[in-house]
Order: C-alpha cells, then structure tokens, then sequence
C-alpha cells in the first residue's frame, strides 16, 4: 500500500478524516503579456461529501477556472485549497488526452495515474462509451461526441468521492445522454457532484444546492432554483 492511502487509512480508523474540500483565502489572478485578469478574491468556503451543488454564471465570470481549482488543475495565485476527497478533472475538459494515442492508451495511461486495473478500465469504457473499433483509434481522429465518450467512460471507470462536470451532458446522442443521466445520478446519490450548466433545467436535475459567480466572488444558496433566480436577476440587469 503506498504512503498516502496507508496514511488515509490510518486516519479512517482514528475517525479523523472528514471528507470535504476547503477553500481557505483562495484568489486566482491571470498575467500574460499585457493581460490581466483578477478572477476571483478571497474564496472561503466548503464542499463536504454527499452535496450536489449547480454553479451559475455568465460566460468569463470564472466558471471553469473554479472547477480547476477544485480539481487541482491549476494552483491559485494567493490561499491554499485542501482536500480530503479524491477528485475527478472537470469532464468535458478534453483536452487531457493525447491526439496521437488511441483512446485504449491514453484509458490504460489513466489508469496507471490512479492505481486502477488496466482490463477492469477498458472493459467499462468500452461498455459505456460505445466507440466500437474507435477505442483504438488515434484520439485526433474522433468527433467531438466521440471525445465526450471516450472523457465520461474513463472518468466514470474510476470510483471518485468528488464528479466534476462542464456542461458535457449536452453531448452525444440521446441514447448516450440517457447513458449520462443515469450515471450522474447514480454519483450525485453516492458521491459529490459539482456541476456547471447554463441550462437551469439541468442544474435543477441533479443539483440541489446551488452557486453564483459573480463580480469575483462565490455565493451559496439552499436551492438550485434560489441560485437560478439570482444568477437570472444578475444578467437581466447587465443586460
């Protein structure tokens, strides 16, 4: 057993482990060139296992630069995020494959990372994502749905406490949707899921807390429809 999981072990057993993610003065600014951008300013909050939580905004409010601080994707510029869970990568954030490997590799490249059987993994993906002979095909010859599969089939095949999702239940067939759906309630009723989406609908789905970004900040509500309303209120008045 390594180290870490040895360590997460120990902790279990002396009832010390609390599963959460933690944001403790969290700021991320970006600097290139002559670009700036201040995203967001002092976060403090805290994910805890078993919530299922919307995030609402507008388009460059920050949305997708706060899933990769949750995941771990990127590191913030000032403040510290801790974590107790494991964590997915945002799916629909595809760019993590590699082009020239076929989907079969870069699953098996994957599973590698997380310490996950190699056969189990692929005989999921193949199941789930339904791309037949493309499994072993160069990831840079898919589609954009077929790419959608080949990111929800290997970020389903691993056991996470933590499902971050970018909007990519909009993609595939209404056979894979319906695939999709099921499984991403199967986690929000087992796991944690965070989830961005413009469409309210689809919060409303599988959500039942809900977040605004906005203006740099991070604000909580009760209900997904409470921070639909909200984030709805916020554009019609920029508008």
């Amino acid at each position: 057993m390594r180290p870490c999981a040895m360590a997460r072990v120990a902790l279990v057993e002396l009832g010390c482990l609390c599963y959460m993610i933690e944001f403790k003065n969290v700021s991320k600014k970006y600097h290139i060139r002559r670009f700036h951008k201040h995203v967001f300013s002092n976060l403090n909050f805290v994910i805890e296992r078993g919530e299922s939580i919307g995030i609402c905004g507008a388009n460059g409010a920050g949305k997708s630069t706060l899933m990769r601080l949750i995941a771990g994707v990127e590191q913030p510029t000032t403040g510290t995020v801790n974590r107790s869970m494991t964590t997915s990568w945002p799916i629909g954030y595809a760019s993590c494959f590699q082009g020239s490997l076929t989907g079969a590799d870069n699953a098996r490249f994957i599973s590698r990372i997380y310490d996950q059987p190699e056969d189990e993994m692929i005989s999921f993906i193949e199941d789930f994502a339904q791309l037949g002979p493309y499994l072993h095909q160069p990831v840079q010859t898919y589609s954009a749905g077929m790419t959608a599969r080949l990111a929800f089939g290997v970020s389903l095949a691993i056991n996470f406490d933590c499902y971050l999702v970018d909007e990519v239940t909009a993609a595939g067939d209404e056979r894979f949707r319906q695939r999709c759906e099921e499984a991403l309630m199967e986690r929000r009723d087992n796991a944690t899921l965070v989830m961005i989406s413009h469409d309210p609908g689809t919060l409303r789905q599988y959500c039942r807390r809900g977040a605004v970004v906005y203006g740099g900040t991070l604000v909580f509500y009760d209900t997904i429809d409470e921070a639909n309303e909200v984030h709805h209120r916020l554009q019609m008045r920029a508008a």
